[in-house]
């Protein structure tokens, strides 16, 4: 059972992924705690959204069964797909009925075009403008969605009628845009990663050649100005010779991972390099903290280099989803630890904060800065989260994620394995079954226990984060002394069953800065522990409206406490004794804080979740 990237035996791969079901995570752990959430709440919140908001009253206008007004945007199907994906993995996770799937496959195939077309914002009202505005249209993208439901539709619950209908749609993708077909490409990406895992699961070659041939029309300016310039759907320069991340950010990053897809499997070098630098051009410059992408509401896109205004991030959840799928594809190809890491930080930040904790509302938009005073009323800019959006993108991409999650803790090769993300449960590879027990990301203890051994020489290998300076590692109670190889740990040795392995990886309290050049936040800093970003929030301040004069004595210690909603860090903040002085005035008349209190500092993710109101995660040193 194959999970949401499966490379063929073929392909360019350093590593490669566990079947779907090697890897079980406790429920009684953090991200197994998200998947029974995700379970329990978020994917029957998407269900119900689907009825109410008129997604599967679309389709039903196109076989006759609805007299409805169409409603919602233009790919509003994609919100189905994305739905039926999340079923599907959770099926394959969890088990279950698949009788709804079932039923919406039945539904889909009924409204299918004859020549394999499906969109029901064009299918009734629309006719005459099939295909002809790609730009803004999302049709390839739609079918994109579609297409990857069908996948894990296939692989997750053994449904194959899905899959039918989604190759009629990719074949006439084909005969229309194939080698003899027209030069177009979709202004979203997202149909080349699907085309690629299509031909994964097939094994049919024109979905590949036809991803390839998306990827290498793009950059030749087919798509025309539009209302951003060409950059916007990074349309201005062939992929080979871009050396910048730009444009819309969820676009981007998934014209990316559909490029490593093709690069893979077609093994250019050359193309997944230019992946890899455009890649590090995003995080070197562009991206924030949390790992969130897009500095700009206009066109929901990455801005200059440095240009990360915390208030005004835009920092849309899929594309944190989509970093995090780049990254798993990246770390796939080349083995890279690097890219482990950015998934760690993009799941317990940017993604992990658009949804509350009862799992039914969520951010669009993820600012890492709320001011008192804030009007929260736009779902753009929202003080909370919302259950549903216009736009509702967001909320069934973070359903199909954490269904699949376990998918994306760790990968195996010839006689051994590699554990990238750190959670309580097992995982079962090479005649091996290994116990994880660890509260990670809140305690830096991780023991891994040799539930059944295999047989001769097996090598285990265990991430070292990036902002881990100090990690320990013992076999049985005995300090065994390996530096971390390429951000790993290895240990080979003939195994038994009850051996015990524990890593300890040292997450004091720190206190982070941004690179100078980062204007809007310097002479602040900010609050980590581990792979988890802190924020300052108004319920654990004095609620007398002077949030914003609260400033971070980097002079006192930090310690790590109880609190309501997960462990905090504890420090010292002074308030400026008066503010109420002119907009500007004299450098010599400003006065420091005097005032003090110790006061917790909370995971970034969990923020918005008592009542509305301020919060911060780059805080002014005094």
């Amino acid at each position: 059972m194959e999970g949401p990237a499966a490379p063929t035996p073929s392909a360019l791969a350093a590593l490669r992924p566990l079947p779907l079901d090697a890897v079980r995570l406790d429920p009684g752990g953090l991200l197994g705690g998200w998947q029974e959430r995700n379970a329990s709440a978020t994917l029957p919140h998407c269900l119900d959204q689907l009825t109410a908001y008129g997604n599967l009253a679309n389709l039903r206008r196109v076989t006759g069964d609805s007299d409805e007004k169409f409603a919602g945007m233009w790919f509003a199907d994609t919100d189905v797909y994305k739905t039926l994906e999340a079923t599907a993995w959770e099926i394959g996770r969890s088990g279950g009925s698949t009788e709804w799937m079932a039923d919406i496959a039945a539904l889909l195939e009924k409204a299918q075009d004859a020549d394999g077309y499906l969109n029901s914002y064009y299918q009734v009202d629309h006719r005459d403008e099939q295909w002809s505005d790609l730009g803004f249209s999302h049709e390839m993208y739609t079918a994109g969605h579609l297409i990857q439901a069908a996948v894990a539709a296939a692989r997750a619950a053994g449904s194959p009628q899905l899959v039918t209908v989604a190759r009629r749609f990719a074949d006439l993708l084909v005969r229309k845009f194939g080698p003899d077909g027209a030069d177009v490409i979709d202004g979203h990406p997202e149909v080349e990663t699907a085309l690629v895992e299509l031909y994964r699961l097939t094994g049919h070659e024109p979905y590949l050649a036809l991803a390839q041939r998306f990827l290498t029309l793009r950059g030749h300016g087919l798509l025309g100005e539009g209302r951003f310039g060409p950059r916007y759907w990074q349309d201005h320069a062939p992929l080979l010779d871009t050396d910048e991340a730009t444009g819309h950010a969820v676009r981007q990053v998934y014209l990316l991972a559909g490029a490593v897809d093709v690069a893979v499997e077609t093994h250019s070098a050359e193309l997944l390099a230019a992946v890899e630098r455009i890649w590090e051009s995003a995080l070197a410059g562009k991206t924030y903290l949390t790992g969130g992408m897009g500095s700009r509401h206009k066109d929901e896109g990455f801005g200059d280099n440095y240009e990360l205004p915390p208030d005004r991030a835009y920092a849309e959840t899929c594309a944190a989803i989509g970093s995090f799928q780049l990254a798993w594809r990246l770390l796939l190809a080349t083995g890279k630890a690097r890219y482990a890491d950015e998934m760690e930080r993009a799941l317990y930040n940017g993604i992990a904060g658009s949804t509350a904790r009862d799992g039914r509302s969520f951010f669009y938009s993820n600012p890492l800065q709320l001011r008192t005073g804030h009007d929260g009323s736009h779902e753009d800019t929202p003080s909370q989260r919302l259950t549903w959006y216009s736009c509702a993108c967001c909320p069934p991409n973070l359903a199909r994620l954490m269904a699949s999650l376990q998918a994306y803790a760790a990968t195996g090769f010839e006689n051994g394995l590699q554990l990238h993300l750190y959670a309580a449960g097992t995982v079962t590879a090479g005649g091996f079954r290994l116990g994880v027990r660890t509260s990670y990301p809140w305690d830096e203890r991780i023991d891994i226990t040799v539930e059944e051994a295999g047989k001769g020489p097996f090598t285990l290998a265990l991430r070292v984060p990036a902002w881990c300076r100090e990690a320990r590692l013992t076999v049985n109670g005995s300090l065994v002394r390996a530096g971390a190889q390429e951000g790993y740990l290895r240990i080979t040795r003939t195994w038994k069953a009850g051996d015990v392995v524990t890593l300890v990886l040292a997450m004091p309290p720190r206190l982070v800065t941004a690179h100078p050049r980062v204007d809007a936040v310097r002479g602040s800093a900010a609050l980590t522990r581990g792979p988890v970003v802190y924020c300052l929030e108004h319920a654990d301040l004095a609620a007398d409206g002077s949030f914003e004069d609260w400033e971070l004595d980097a002079s006192s210690p930090l310690s790590v406490a109880e609190h309501e909603l997960a462990p905090a860090i504890r420090a010292e903040f002074r308030r400026r004794p008066d503010t109420s002085g002119p907009l500007y005035q004299p450098l010599a008349d400003a006065t420091p804080g005097s005032e003090s209190v110790t006061a917790p500092a909370i995971p970034y993710f969990l923020w918005a979740n008592r009542a509305p109101g301020p919060m911060r995660v780059w805080i002014p040193l005094t």
